[in-house]
């Protein structure tokens, strides 16, 4: 709930903050995302790579958590703060220094909370269903992000600032209260700290040799970028397109609720089928959801926003969930084929991949903006600027979930085949204890 709480209020505002707020240009601003991104994907396998082989009473990744939660809080409050810079070039090198500083301490977070997962359960459909249970805090802490601030912050102009640095330092410190509660109440698999860790160059070669893991990170990023693209465009989409900046929180809350409700449906398609046939159904069902919300009038008013914010909803249960639970399969077929396991690794490179796709997508909105003549805080927007945003909150982000289907029809590691690789590692297993 604390990581999604933080990662949706940047997702969400730090665009439309730089541009209507501190008032850089899109294009510059396009600029600050993209260096801080980029600079950080050195990062992930770096903590990655430390968390496999730290030995502590601890365990690998619980110290990680404990040591990064105050970091983290600090860092987060200064992507709120606006310098008394008046030059554009300074208030850009100063965004940029934070977001770096934001990505980093973020980093030492997550990347080990996200590695915890394969050591909490072994099993195929137990997976799913703790990844569940993580994606319904995950999505009250995103719908918090989404309806909570805005509520607030009300209209998003200059005059706004000082409300935005308040919510961005509460949110910094927030986030981390649930960590407290990871760091506390779990506990890592002794055999896991107990096995010999390879070199981080022996860890990558593994983790390229995993087609099952390489296609998933696949999935993972067309899917998660596509999203990101919705995400950054959304205020815009709504502030300019439909005029419905005043209900910012009603549309929002409409769509974190139905994505919520949707999460227990996602598990249970997972379970019945398995989670390639799941999640080619939820990016199909979402691609088709945000184009139809790209082609709404703003005659047509709330009410059918609302409609299509709970349909978008849905379809976003189905990514949060299957997405994530794919990842930890794909560490038993590495364990399978080298004997090794390298968790750390792969999430980091998960993350890195996430950061790479948010590195793109988001400078990607800023410079659409930009290209199509966008003024802020203008009453009216250039026509252009309004058919950008059209495509940018539809057909754009519906071709990545395409992509995502495309990869997901291929992918191999389906649950007859997962089940075969548990079977034969607890065979192996057992010979050796003998």
């Amino acid at each position: 709930m604390g990581i999604n709480l933080a990662d949706t209020v940047v997702g969400l505002l730090f665009a439309i903050f730089l541009t209507d707020v501190v008032g850089l240009r899109p294009g510059l601003a396009a600029v600050v995302v993209f260096i801080g991104r980029t600079f950080d994907y050195i990062n992930d396998p770096i903590i990655g790579y430390l968390s496999d082989r730290t030995r502590t009473r601890w365990g690998r990744r619980r110290p990680f958590i404990l040591f990064g939660m105050l970091p983290f809080a600090l860092v987060y409050m200064l992507l709120w703060w606006i310098p008394p810079f008046q030059s554009q070039i300074s208030l850009a090198i100063y965004y940029g220094f934070a977001f770096i500083l934001y990505d980093t301490a973020a980093t030492v977070l997550y990347m080990p909370y996200f590695a915890l997962t394969p050591e909490l359960t072994p099993d195929y459909d137990q997976r799913t269903s703790l990844t569940t249970y993580r994606m319904v805090f995950s999505t009250l802490g995103a719908m918090i992000g989404f309806v909570v601030p805005l509520a607030i912050i009300g209209t998003v102009n200059p005059s706004s600032a000082g409300r935005v640095l308040m919510v961005g330092a509460s949110v910094g410190f927030l986030s981390i209260l649930p960590m407290i509660a990871v760091f506390l109440g779990t506990r890592e698999r002794a055999e896991y700290q107990d096995q010999k860790q390879p070199g981080i160059k022996e860890s990558i070669q593994a983790a390229y040799k995993n087609k099952p893991f390489l296609m998933a990170m696949g999935i993972f990023l067309f899917s998660w970028t596509g999203l990101d693209i919705t995400q950054a465009t959304l205020l815009y989409f709504l502030k300019y397109r439909m005029n419905l900046e005043q209900n910012y929180d009603v549309v929002f809350g409409m769509l974190f609720v139905f994505a919520m409700l949707s999460l227990p449906v996602w598990n249970w398609a997972a379970s019945r089928w398995d989670k390639r046939k799941a999640i080619i159904v939820g990016m199909i069902f979402l691609g088709l959801s945000v184009i139809g919300m790209g082609y709404l009038q703003p005659s047509w008013g709330l009410p059918v926003v609302l409609v299509f914010s709970a349909v978008v909803g849905i379809g976003l249960g189905a990514i949060q969930v299957l997405t994530w639970a794919m990842i930890p399969d794909t560490v038993e077929w590495d364990e399978f084929q080298t004997g090794q396991r390298h968790e750390g690794i792969y999430y980091s490179l998960v993350q890195t991949l996430r950061k790479i796709g948010s590195s793109l997508s988001l400078p990607f909105v800023l410079l659409m903006l930009e290209w199509t003549g966008y003024v802020a805080n203008a009453p009216e927007q250039p026509r252009n600027t309004l058919l950008g945003i059209q495509a940018l909150i539809g057909p754009i982000p519906a071709t990545f979930l395409l992509v995502g289907v495309m990869l997901a029809i291929r992918y191999p590691l389906n649950r007859k085949l997962f089940d075969q690789v548990r079977a034969q590692l607890a065979e192996r297993k057992s010979s050796e204890v003998v």
